[in-house]
């Protein structure tokens, strides 16, 4: 026999499935974009010939800016979504502040890296050599490293009390605490720049889980289950 559920006050909010492929979609469009219409990478601001790229590819700059600002949008309301769900579960555990408080920022964090990118599409500004590298390390700073540390903070805020409240997969959360620490560990690029190599493997990593969790996380629990997660 079934068991039966509860439905707790207020809305489940969008589909949070959806909302991790949309801005996965379009952070990965920004990327595939600007590559075909430049023909090669978006550059490393410590390796050579940025200056060159910045001057000869404003146009696939400025998509890239425009494709990760709108991305941005869609990671925020996943994580307020993410946050009011949890909480909907009856969890009460710090991590459904944690989950929107990362969330947030890993927001706010690629918005800014798209503006600045943006900024760098201006012609006016890729005259200016020293503004260019300036700029082009600013935006690695918020996109790369800001984006990513905090992006972390958001799969440990589901994966813990997922895991804690049976609401996930053990192996799964297990998996996104696992992502968690490596994004947390790319905090390390700051002052060892040859730790870059962990900026992807979180990234897109934590891109996958955070897919998977949407859709796998409840709207509702088992009756007997439900029980405030302290």
């Amino acid at each position: 026999m079934s068991q039966p559920t509860v439905r707790r006050n207020g809305q489940g909010g969008p589909p949070l499935g959806v909302l991790g492929v949309v801005f996965t979609a379009l952070f990965l469009a920004g990327i595939a974009v600007s590559t075909i219409m430049a023909g090669t990478t978006f550059p490393s601001p410590f390796g050579d010939g940025a200056l060159a790229y910045f001057r000869a590819n404003q146009s696939a700059v400025m998509m890239t800016g425009f494709l990760q600002f709108a991305a941005s949008v869609p990671l925020a309301i996943y994580a307020a979504t993410a946050s009011a769900r949890l909480r909907n579960l009856g969890v009460r555990a710090p991590g459904t502040v944690i989950a929107l408080t990362g969330g947030t920022l890993a927001s706010a964090m690629l918005a800014l890296s798209a503006l600045v990118s943006w900024t760098l599409s201006r012609p006016e500004v890729a005259a200016e050599a020293g503004v260019v590298h300036a700029l082009h390390f600013l935006a690695f700073a918020t996109g790369g490293v800001g984006h990513v540390v905090f992006l972390g903070l958001l799969v440990a805020g589901v994966a813990v009390p997922g895991w804690l409240a049976g609401l996930l997969p053990r192996p799964f959360a297990l998996g996104g605490l696992v992502i968690a620490v490596v994004a947390e560990l790319t905090t390390l690029v700051i002052p060892l720049t040859g730790l870059a190599v962990l900026l992807p493997v979180a990234r897109f990593c934590g891109l996958a889980w955070l897919v998977a969790a949407g859709f796998l996380l409840p709207r509702t629990r088992p009756r007997n289950n439900v029980q405030e997660t302290p």
